[in-house]
Protein backbone atom coordinates (compact mmCIF):
# COMPACT_ATOMS: atom_id res chain seq x y z
CA UNK A 1 0.00 0.00 0.00
CA UNK A 2 3.06 2.25 -0.15
CA UNK A 3 3.46 2.67 3.60
CA UNK A 4 6.91 2.74 5.16
CA UNK A 5 6.99 -0.14 7.66
CA UNK A 6 10.00 -1.18 9.74
CA UNK A 7 9.93 -4.50 11.60
CA UNK A 8 11.92 -5.34 14.71
CA UNK A 9 13.04 -1.71 14.89
CA UNK A 10 15.73 -1.30 17.55
CA UNK A 11 15.21 1.80 19.67
CA UNK A 12 17.90 3.22 21.95
CA UNK A 13 17.23 3.57 25.65
CA UNK A 14 18.75 6.39 27.71
CA UNK A 15 18.67 6.36 31.50
CA UNK A 16 20.69 8.73 33.67
CA UNK A 17 22.91 9.65 30.70
CA UNK A 18 23.71 6.00 29.98
CA UNK A 19 22.67 5.01 26.46
CA UNK A 20 21.97 1.48 25.27
CA UNK A 21 21.67 1.25 21.50
CA UNK A 22 19.18 -1.64 21.59
CA UNK A 23 17.16 -0.93 24.71
CA UNK A 24 14.03 -2.43 23.22
CA UNK A 25 12.61 -3.58 19.87
CA UNK A 26 9.36 -2.45 18.32
CA UNK A 27 7.46 -5.17 16.47
CA UNK A 28 6.38 -2.72 13.75
CA UNK A 29 6.85 1.00 13.22
CA UNK A 30 4.53 2.39 10.55
CA UNK A 31 5.35 5.67 8.82
CA UNK A 32 7.58 6.58 11.79
CA UNK A 33 4.37 7.44 13.67
CA UNK A 34 2.45 4.35 14.82
CA UNK A 35 3.90 1.53 16.92
CA UNK A 36 2.25 -1.85 16.41
CA UNK A 37 2.87 -4.45 19.12
CA UNK A 38 1.88 -7.98 18.11
CA UNK A 39 0.97 -10.73 20.57
CA UNK A 40 -0.39 -14.25 20.34
CA UNK A 41 -1.55 -15.05 23.86
CA UNK A 42 -4.68 -16.58 25.37
CA UNK A 43 -5.64 -13.25 26.93
CA UNK A 44 -3.91 -9.87 27.01
CA UNK A 45 -2.65 -8.88 30.43
CA UNK A 46 -2.27 -5.35 31.80
CA UNK A 47 1.49 -5.69 31.36
CA UNK A 48 1.01 -5.85 27.56
CA UNK A 49 -0.77 -2.49 27.58
CA UNK A 50 1.90 -1.05 29.87
CA UNK A 51 4.65 -2.33 27.59
CA UNK A 52 3.21 -0.51 24.58
CA UNK A 53 2.61 2.67 26.57
CA UNK A 54 6.23 2.56 27.75
CA UNK A 55 7.42 2.19 24.14
CA UNK A 56 5.31 5.18 23.16
CA UNK A 57 6.67 7.35 25.95
CA UNK A 58 10.31 6.41 25.42
CA UNK A 59 10.11 6.93 21.66
CA UNK A 60 8.03 10.11 21.79
CA UNK A 61 5.35 8.59 19.56
CA UNK A 62 1.68 9.35 20.16
CA UNK A 63 -0.23 6.31 18.86
CA UNK A 64 0.11 2.55 19.18
CA UNK A 65 -1.89 -0.56 18.35
CA UNK A 66 -1.80 -3.72 20.45
CA UNK A 67 -3.00 -6.72 18.43
CA UNK A 68 -3.59 -10.22 19.79
CA UNK A 69 -3.79 -12.81 17.01
CA UNK A 70 -4.81 -15.64 19.35
CA UNK A 71 -8.48 -14.74 19.13
CA UNK A 72 -11.50 -16.03 17.26
CA UNK A 73 -12.00 -12.58 15.72
CA UNK A 74 -8.89 -10.44 15.41
CA UNK A 75 -11.00 -7.30 15.00
CA UNK A 76 -12.07 -7.73 18.64
CA UNK A 77 -8.45 -7.97 19.77
CA UNK A 78 -7.12 -4.68 18.43
CA UNK A 79 -6.50 -2.10 21.16
CA UNK A 80 -5.62 1.52 20.48
CA UNK A 81 -3.21 3.04 23.01
CA UNK A 82 -2.40 6.76 23.04
CA UNK A 83 0.36 8.74 24.67
CA UNK A 84 -0.86 12.16 25.88
CA UNK A 85 -3.38 12.88 23.12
Amino acid sequence: MGLKVESQKAMPFIYKKVKQETGYRLDLLVEDKVIVEIKSVEQLAPVHHSQLLTYLRLSGKKLGLLINFNSKYVKNSIHRIVNNL
